[in-house]
């Protein structure tokens, strides 16, 4: 008889774990996989020096934070996701969510003083990639669990 109850358990215990890693492996080993994450790690990088890149006024040292703290946090995301693909595809996310706050930060960080044209311009278009490549990642692991899950559902009932 198998046992059946439900005990929590490290994932490494899983029947199919070989099976879930191959499945990430073969999905980050295309040209896209790693062209999204280069992509992302180098939009981070940006985002970090764009406050010395784009001139902000030294007014703006909040934005000129955000954008550092931002960046850093988007470049060791993109790091993550060549890496360690199968670990971090659950954050491809949080791209989407950092990228929305890019374009509205200009807005909200600098509370008391207004944001220059070049400064809105660089967070709205960084952010919008930032959006893009975050929508991209996630798609790319939707589309492959979609795959596996159905030749998985089809094996079942032969």
């Amino acid at each position: 008889m198998a046992d059946v109850s439900h005990q929590a358990s490290d994932l490494s215990t899983h029947p199919d774990i070989s099976e879930m890693r191959a499945r990430y492996a073969r999905m980050m080993d295309g040209p896209q996989g790693v062209a999204v994450d280069g992509l992302v790690f180098l939009a981070g990088l940006y985002l970090a020096i764009s406050p010395y890149v784009v001139h902000f006024s030294a007014q703006s040292h909040e934005l000129a934070l955000c954008n550092l703290i931002v960046g850093i946090a988007i470049a060791v995301l993109g790091l993550g996701l060549t890496l360690a693909p199968a670990q971090m595809f659950g954050l491809t996310w949080a791209l989407t969510a950092l990228g929305v706050w890019l374009i509205i930060s200009p807005w909200v960080a600098t509370v008391g003083h207004s944001a220059s044209r070049g400064m809105i311009w660089n967070n709205v278009i960084v952010g919008g990639l930032v959006c893009l490549l975050g929508f991209t990642a996630a798609s790319m692991v939707l589309n492959r669990q979609r795959e596996g899950g159905g030749r998985a559902s089809r094996r079942r009932r032969i």
